[in-house]
């Protein structure tokens, strides 16, 4: 990845909004990891991820000038990726979830466990992929923006359009429903 440069994100953002192609690819290095892993969790596919973050990018780029500071970047960038991941899983009438790698398991894990604590933790992640598996597409999304990329409750109504008060229900009811789906 290629590292920041001394300018911080509003400069890089007035910058490529004026045109400037350096501060542009600045922005995408920065947000490119976040976007992907994201889009990975939704589509299930390395090839689909790939691509839906350079359309991503794309449609940044050319959405940049009109883009107004109301929200954090990021907020928009996730927006955008979502919007075409979901067009994506809509035209193939696909909507899954992606399982951790086997390795990402390991790498969760204590750094020293014992096989039988490696053991439980791996069957315990595993069992959180099959229940986040279950998990209505709205269900999942917003526990992954919340949990896993740590977006505020601002930042996810931004994301999915929707109300502040919708975020927080609908983030309840998807833990609800995911604690539901785990085994005891």
């Amino acid at each position: 990845m290629t590292p920041p440069t001394t300018f911080d994100e509003s400069d890089c953002i007035a910058r490529a909004q004026r045109g400037d192609v350096a501060a542009f690819t600045e922005l995408v290095a920065r947000h490119q990891d976040r976007i992907y892993r994201f889009l990975l969790r939704l589509t299930r596919s390395h090839d689909d991820a790939l691509e839906l973050a350079q359309e991503t990018f794309i449609h940044a780029w050319t959405a940049l000038e009109r883009w107004q500071a109301q929200a954090r970047l990021s907020t928009w960038l996730f927006q955008i990726a979502r919007n075409q991941a979901i067009d994506l899983l809509r035209r193939r009438q696909r909507v899954d979830f992606v399982e951790f790698d086997a390795g990402v398991g390991d790498s969760l894990a204590d750094s020293a466990p014992t096989p039988e604590e490696a053991l439980h933790s791996t069957q315990r992640l595993r069992a959180l992929e099959r229940a986040l598996q279950r998990l209505p597409t709205e269900h999942r999304e917003i526990l992954l923006l919340r949990e896993i990329e740590d977006l505020s409750y601002d930042e996810i109504a931004a994301v999915l359009d929707i109300q502040l008060g919708t975020v927080k229900s609908r983030i309840a009811r998807a833990r609800t429903a995911l604690l539901e789906r785990m085994p005891r």
